[in-house]
């Protein structure tokens, strides 16, 4: 996939045109955001939080001026919403990191582009028995995601803590169990949906959990993570996915334009004051 940036400066209404004629060629023949009376309204999917909350805030505050109408459904499931994208019931999805994205694109052949990032979930490590790492007993039992993308993340975490090694050499976005050269405690390691490791955590030792999950959960990560993952220069920071055919599509660059919006600086910053989610730009 090519670098992934955002479109800084709104299109000609013939490019965006264009776009649309394109769009209705492929993707399971979807024509993408719909015009009408000057208003474009377009369907996107989310995680519930904060990825929903901050769609919801656009839609509620920026929309309209923008001459944009937002149609936001909410998805739980880490696969549902690039394979709606794909086949066209929606036009474009926030909830997934650049990583997610190439893994997706590469392992079911979608062919789509992903803006600039918005805002970063910093991964936490839990436990509602240990307030250490330096806790760990022998054979304790770890969670993490089965997705590869946050299996990576979360292996690498625990390495940069001390908890593994991985062997010289592996990408941390596409690291496995498979990948630990040490692991001086013999933790056990379980792999289970993202979703699901919140409920989980008096399964385990402890767990390293996505920060929407968290978020959902009712977690406050700067006060219940034993370690979070550090903000700045993350490289894995949540966009917005569109159909590559569609990049240009004047009402989904609007659409980004106001995702980077001082607006929306300030509503993640206020917001979500417990460390969950930091602005990416």
């Amino acid at each position: 996939m090519t670098t992934i940036s955002r479109r800084s400066a709104l299109l000609a209404s013939g490019t965006g045109l264009a776009a649309l004629a394109l769009a209705a060629c492929g993707a399971g023949g979807a024509e993408g955001p719909t015009e009408e009376d000057g208003v474009t309204t377009i369907r996107i999917g989310a995680s519930p939080a904060p990825h929903a909350e901050i769609l919801t805030f656009i839609k509620d505050n920026l929309a309209a001026d923008a001459g944009l109408a937002l149609e936001i459904t909410e998805y739980t499931d880490y696969q549902i919403p690039n394979q709606a994208l794909s086949d066209g019931d929606l036009d474009a999805n926030y909830y997934q990191t650049p990583a997610f994205l190439e893994e997706q694109m590469s392992e079911k052949g979608f062919d789509f582009f992903g803006f600039e990032g918005v805002h970063v979930e910093p991964l936490g490590i839990y436990s509602e028995s240990l307030a250490s790492l330096d806790e760990l007993s022998d054979g304790d039992e770890v969670a993490i995601a089965n997705d590869p993308t946050n299996r990576g993340r979360g292996l690498d975490l625990l390495a940069a803590n001390g908890v593994i090694t991985l062997a010289d050499g592996v990408a941390p976005t596409s690291a496995t169990t498979a990948d630990i050269a040490e692991n001086p405690k013999k933790l056990k390691f379980t792999e289970l949906e993202a979703a699901q490791i919140p409920r989980s955590l008096a399964d385990f030792a402890i767990a390293v959990v996505n920060g929407n999950y968290a978020l959902e959960a009712g977690m406050n990560p700067a006060e219940e993570a034993i370690v979070l993952e550090e903000g700045e220069g993350n490289p894995n920071a949540n966009m917005m996915v569109v159909r590559a055919a569609e990049a240009e599509n004047e009402g989904l660059v609007k659409l980004d334009e106001l995702l980077h919006s001082d607006e929306v600086r300030t509503f993640i910053e206020e917001t979500y004051t417990n460390g969950a989610v930091i602005p990416a730009f």
